[in-house]
């Protein structure tokens, strides 16, 4: 057993160059692991600057000068967030809230179409199954109420690192994209000359992270933007905050529609019934993602990495247990990177023949 773990470590760790790439993905881990939360300003300000990095790009190669064309992608910046803040925010906040208002009525219209259930399928549902499953529903209905109240009140200390963040976001934004040469050029000082492998991987990854960030940016603008449109044109109730849930569902690659799937159709039930409404609701739903993933998707993400559709849910649930939202929205950017590492890692008959 030692021989073969002696064989096993000869073969892929004899390159000095694996193992310090080995170390530097061990530490990042390990840093983002520990450190994620206290981090989350300089990560969410890292993809800010990803996304607008290449409109920076294009007025250079334009002959803007680099300090008038970060200034301006910068305002252009400012001007989205604060649209966000004042406008998309307290939409979704007040839909959220006339929601919560409506959410007693619509659990008692449940339970009553629950108790009509044994009359119209006798041999199916039975008076002491409803009973329970009404139960169920009344102690999860309890729970919640607690729950929300507990939420609200042990966020407040939340809200006060939420208006930090809003200034220490934009504040790195600003010097990621003013001083990007200068961070880079940093980095690789203390990075070991001989570090072609390194290179590989991360000339590799720096395209196939960009392209994704971008891209994944743009899918949710559009099919939030397209989902509000249409459910607002069809008078869906709480068209903005449903929107905004299956904008960020694109986020979550397969598990995300589906589970966003629940709150529309139990929304567009309560609403119109099971009639000619509600099937036009869910058949536009089922083209918005049928357009989503086979039509949008490929446009944006031509690039990309192909991986199996397990090793993506795989990556998700991992990443994401690991790191939360942002392990979610990386999932597929880490997956990817694991294996950039993997095909460009050098065995003892790699370095041989080099």
């Amino acid at each position: 057993m030692l021989k073969v773990i002696k064989g096993w470590l000869h073969s892929y760790l004899s390159d000095q160059e694996a193992i310090v790439l080995l170390v530097i993905l061990l530490v990042g881990f390990f840093v983002v692991l520990t450190m994620g939360k206290m981090l989350a300003p300089a990560l969410a300000a890292l993809v800010f600057a990803f996304l607008m990095q290449g409109l920076v790009n294009w007025l250079e190669r334009r002959r803007v000068p680099h300090f008038f064309a970060v200034n301006l992608v910068f305002t252009g910046f400012l001007a989205a967030l604060l649209l966000v803040i004042f406008v998309v925010f307290p939409l979704v906040w007040e839909q959220v809230t006339h929601l919560l208002n409506a959410l007693p009525g619509m659990v008692r219209e449940g339970q009553s179409l629950l108790v009509s259930l044994p009359e119209l399928y006798p041999g199916f549902v039975s008076d002491h199954q409803v009973s329970l499953l009404v139960t169920t529903i009344n102690k999860h209905l309890a729970d919640f109420g607690q729950w929300a109240l507990s939420f609200s009140l042990s966020k407040l200390p939340g809200i006060v690192a939420l208006l930090v963040y809003l200034i220490l976001v934009p504040i790195l934004v600003f010097f990621f994209l003013k001083d990007k040469e200068v961070l880079l050029g940093w980095i690789v000082s203390i990075l070991p000359r001989r570090r072609r492998l390194i290179d590989q991987v991360a000339d590799e990854m720096n395209g196939q992270i960009a392209n994704y960030i971008r891209g994944k940016a743009i899918e949710i603008v559009i099919v939030g933007g397209v989902s509000y449109v249409l459910f607002a044109l069809l008078g869906l109730s709480y068209s903005a905050l449903l929107a905004v849930m299956v904008g960020f569902s694109v986020v979550v690659p397969y598990i995300g529609a589906t589970v966003v799937t629940i709150p529309i159709a139990v929304i567009g039930f309560f609403q119109w019934g099971v009639d000619d409404q509600f099937v036009i609701l869910m058949v536009v739903y089922g083209i918005i993602q049928a357009l989503d993933g086979n039509v949008l998707v490929p446009l944006l993400f031509s690039e990309a990495v192909n991986l199996h559709p397990v090793a993506i849910i795989l990556a998700v649930l991992v990443f994401g247990g690991l790191w939360g939202f942002w392990g979610i929205f990386f999932a597929i950017p880490l997956a990817t990177l694991l294996k950039a590492v993997m095909n460009a890692w050098p065995t003892v008959a790699d370095v041989e023949s080099s």
